[in-house]
């Protein structure tokens, strides 16, 4: 009972996953643009913004995959636009703003995906050793 083997999702859940990480990586995105343009509210709304997406999501599908999900959309979207383009064209600046975005945004991520409530077994309670 304790070790079952590991399913691949079914195909309902494994689409759900995909749209929860795409929607973490238009957060990602759209945060980048916010914190610079209104620094102190902007980065709240941002982080804000991707704990509410978190949290909202292992709610709603009741595992842990639902807040890791869009987590890491969040951070393939944000690393991918730290790099620099050949033209010098670069969406963070070297600022405290930008670093405050990134370690934050990391920091939200890792407690909402480790503060998800988990789905319980429905068994009846018993011990082992009776």
């Amino acid at each position: 009972m304790l070790a079952q083997p590991l399913r691949p999702p079914s195909f309902g859940r494994a689409v759900l996953y995909v749209g929860l990480f795409v929607l973490g990586a238009v957060i990602g995105a759209a945060g980048a643009l916010v914190q610079p343009a209104w620094f102190p509210g902007g980065l709240l709304l941002a982080l804000a913004a991707e704990a509410g997406l978190c949290v909202g999501a292992g709610r709603a599908v009741g595992r842990r995959g639902g807040s890791v999900a869009p987590a890491a959309g969040w951070a393939l979207a944000v690393v991918l636009l730290t790099t620099s383009r050949p033209e010098g064209d670069f969406v963070f600046a070297a600022g405290s703003g930008s670093y405050l975005f990134l370690l934050g945004g990391i920091a939200v991520a890792v407690m909402c995906a480790t503060l998800t409530p988990v789905r319980q077994p429905d068994d009846d309670p018993v011990r082992l050793g009776k």
